[in-house]
């Protein structure tokens, strides 16, 4: 990641100072934030607190890429939007969001669907890349992009009441890509929470989680999560962390190798 200095202001010192007081981030990190750009992949149950903890964490440009409007079923998770906001595209009604949240963030909305004829595009500039879309081919769609473009891919998911969150750099020779993980299409079915149903805090504690991972990716710190997959099962309140390996026959990783 290549940007421009950033001087915190007198004001950036007091808003992000239990962030400059870490030694882990302190306020080289934190202007590090601020150059960043996150793009991340839908505006719903997951993407909702991710963006409101990138925004508040100074994340200085965020992406929201997502075709949708905002319903009145999705404000049961969606804690981005209110009562207002229904009917709305979702970008746009982020964008309105985060203004209110922190003026030092730009958030850009894309209302348009990701898919293989344009990820690379719209994700080329990205930092990281956040997705916590509910549609499987189009994590598909981005996370060949990411791995093309070699730009770190957190991907987190949910069930009625299970979370899965793990970050992907697949480029490199002892990590794995998200296709390591889950294969081929066939291989992962459809499932989406009109039909499943989803407990409305999993999304904010998995989207929580999401946005940590971007900032650790933008800020390293702690033990690096790339290769591993942490499984959250509400049900019984337990939560494990299991290793991902590098699948020695995935096409994803293939293409890496013969770009090389």
């Amino acid at each position: 990641m290549v940007r421009r200095a950033v001087t915190l202001s007198d004001a950036q010192l007091e808003r992000y100072a239990r962030h400059i007081i870490l030694k882990e981030i302190g306020g080289a990190g934190q202007a590090r934030l601020l150059s960043a750009d996150v793009a991340v992949i839908g505006a719903g149950g997951i993407g909702s607190p991710a963006i409101l903890y990138l925004a508040a964490a100074g994340v200085g440009t965020i992406r929201v890429i997502d075709d949708d409007s905002v319903a009145l079923s999705n404000l049961q998770r969606q804690i981005l939007f209110g009562t207002t906001d229904v009917g709305a595209p979702k970008a746009e009604a982020a964008m309105a969001a985060v203004a209110r949240l922190n003026p030092d963030v730009k958030l850009v909305p894309i209302n348009a669907r990701i898919d293989a004829a344009n990820a690379d595009l719209v994700l080329r500039e990205a930092d990281v890349v956040l997705d916590g879309c509910d549609n499987f081919d189009t994590r598909l769609a981005v996370a060949d992009a990411t791995q093309r473009l070699r730009i770190p891919l957190v991907s987190a998911a949910v069930g009625p009441f299970e979370g899965q969150i793990a970050t992907y750099r697949g480029w490199e020779s002892n990590k794995p890509c998200y296709r390591c993980l889950v294969g081929a299409p066939q291989d992962a079915p459809e499932r989406n929470c009109a039909e499943t149903g989803v407990i409305g805090a999993l999304t904010g504690a998995m989207g929580s989680l999401a946005a940590l991972e971007a900032i650790r990716a933008l800020v390293p710190f702690g033990t690096d999560m790339a290769g591993r997959l942490l499984i959250a099962d509400l049900l019984s309140m337990r939560f494990r962390t299991v290793d991902v390996p590098k699948d020695p026959a995935c096409s994803g990783c293939a293409a890496e190798l013969c770009a090389d």
